[in-house]
């Protein structure tokens, strides 16, 4: 098995247990409303544009992060109120999520 293979597992199996724990202390709250969209915050689109912008313009300056990245994501899926759109949306945020943490534990086991 390869390292990024093996560090994806570590990853979501944490994730994993982290949700466990959620349920424990919170319950299960699936009922939760989304929140998502204008319906909730007028906003919504243009903090989402604002933050794709500000991504853009950070990687044509040579300063983009895996910062811009995950906050564009995550305001595109605030903008969102179509599920099955929301949907996508949290799963490319929860991926450049996984993708940040391959990152940062790959930079601590190379500075060991």
């Amino acid at each position: 098995m390869t390292h990024h293979i093996a560090r994806q597992m570590i990853i979501v199996s944490q994730i994993l247990k982290e949700r466990d724990a959620q349920d424990a202390l919170f319950g299960r709250q699936d009922d939760l409303p989304n929140g998502t969209g204008p319906e909730y915050e007028p906003d919504a689109v243009n903090y989402a544009d604002a933050y794709r912008e500000s991504c853009e313009r950070a990687f044509v300056d040579g300063r983009g992060t895996f910062r811009h990245v995950f906050l564009e994501e995550v305001f595109e899926a605030m903008a969102e109120d179509d599920p099955v759109k929301l949907r996508a949306e949290l799963v490319q945020a929860v991926a450049v999520g996984v993708k940040w943490l391959e990152a940062i534990d790959k930079q601590e086991e190379e500075s060991q």
